[in-house]
């Protein structure tokens, strides 16, 4: 079993050298045995851990891998199983067709997206550094990174897959490529609904000249594209299209499932449901206040700008909103992650949303608090705070780098 899960892992982590190389990184002897050094260790622990099953796993992933299996594998995309959107049941169909156990397969496929996540992350830190010992230190610092080893190596879940997908988009965008930047937006979503935290940037990204109109027009176009082979499988074509609406009855009725939201300090609530809706508005309201301060400053939207709306919308938006689950702060973590490399006074922001979120996967993986997640919800509105004085300090960089220069009057 052992050697079968080293030789799965050789194949993300020869990847995970193979972008570096590509993102211009390894240009030193030093820094390519580092990074080889560092890609041993990353795997070496996920190997480690990828016979650990979690109660998702018994009681979901295996049991759909089994439901493909027995019903005709991709045939059986024309039914409906689990709550995943499609492009996540492509995988687990597919799975169904291969001697390896499940388990090593779903964890697999985390992986891979681990090591996109990575380079992305690399990529959209290459906006604001070109030091090569930097970006090095990201790539491998979100490859390590606890939610994010816990998530794909231990848990098995596939938050990776959507954020990866996202700051894709986002750097995609920055760089003036609005086609795959939609594209990739179109796929985060594709995988996960909880890419709508972040996906209100792209309208900051309209603000600042990297798309037009047309361009929004790409997005539904792919996401069609996408979930299309499971409508020529059989499956119903607005019920495909749809099927996150239909799943909004399965949230469940507790304001927080180990989640560092606001709904960890009020706790007490008993109007649960008035608190829903008064929460949804209250997370409606916040998105439009970051986008109107940023249509307010639009002559003054930089990359940095950008980014700082970015993570306000990740960390904001799901702190405010109800029903939310111990994972859902996970594009919180990287982009505050980027932030801090991009900006080391930002340093701060990414420590306190990493202990947010883990203070859940604790909850979750040990079955009991760690801490009470009141504090995770406080340290998320520090880190607000910081973000919003990165994000003003930004629009100040801006106008100063593009007011107009005095000139200085010769002596006679």
């Amino acid at each position: 079993m052992a050697l079968s899960v080293c030789l799965l892992l050789a194949l993300p982590a020869a990847l995970a050298l193979a972008l570096l190389h590509r993102s211009g990184c390894l240009t030193s002897r030093g820094a390519r045995i580092v990074s080889v050094l560092l890609v041993l260790l990353a795997f070496a622990a996920r190997a480690y851990v990828f016979d650990y099953e979690t109660l998702d796993y018994q009681n979901f992933l295996t049991r759909w891998v089994e439901f493909f299996r027995l019903n005709g594998h991709f045939r059986a995309l024309s039914r409906s199983v689990g709550n995943y959107n499609i492009p996540y049941l492509y995988f687990l169909a597919f799975f169904s067709l291969l001697p390896i156990r499940d388990l090593y397969l779903i964890k697999l496929l985390s992986t891979f997206f681990d090591v996109l996540l990575a380079w992305g992350a690399t990529l959209l830190l290459g906006r604001f550094t070109k030091k090569n010992g930097v970006r090095i230190a990201c790539f491998f610092t979100v490859l390590c990174l606890p939610t994010v080893f816990l998530n794909s190596a231990v848990w098995g879940q596939c938050d990776s897959s959507y954020t990866a997908l996202l700051v894709l988009a986002l750097y995609l965008a920055l760089d003036d490529r609005p086609v795959p930047s939609m594209i990739c937006a179109a796929l985060a979503f594709g995988f996960k609904l909880q890419a709508v935290f972040v996906l209100p940037v792209f309208a900051v990204l309209w603000m600042a000249g990297k798309f037009n109109w047309k361009h929004f027009l790409v997005f539904p176009a792919a996401y069609i594209l996408l979930v299309l082979p499971a409508v020529l499988l059989g499956r119903p074509f607005w019920e495909t299209v749809t099927l996150y609406f239909s799943q909004t009855g399965s949230i469940g009725d507790a304001l927080n499932y180990n989640s560092s939201s606001i709904f960890a300090i009020l706790w007490r609530v008993t109007d649960t449901a008035r608190a829903s809706k008064i929460a949804v508005a209250a997370a409606f309201v916040y998105m439009l206040l970051v986008l109107v301060i940023c249509y307010v400053n639009r002559k003054r939207l930089s990359d940095r700008a950008v980014l700082g709306a970015a993570v306000l919308l990740a960390v904001g938006i799901p702190f405010l909103l109800p029903h939310m689950h111990d994972r859902y702060f996970f594009c919180a973590d990287i982009l505050t992650l980027v932030l801090a490399f991009a900006s080391p006074a930002c340093f701060g922001a990414a420590l306190l949303t990493q202990f947010a979120s883990l203070l859940g996967y604790h909850a979750y993986l040990k079955m009991r608090f760690l801490l009470p997640m009141r504090y995770g919800a406080a340290a998320l509105i520090v880190t607000l705070m910081i973000t919003g004085l990165f994000l003003l300090s930004a629009f100040e960089d801006a106008a100063r780098a593009h007011a107009p220069k005095k000139r200085r009057k010769k002596g006679t």
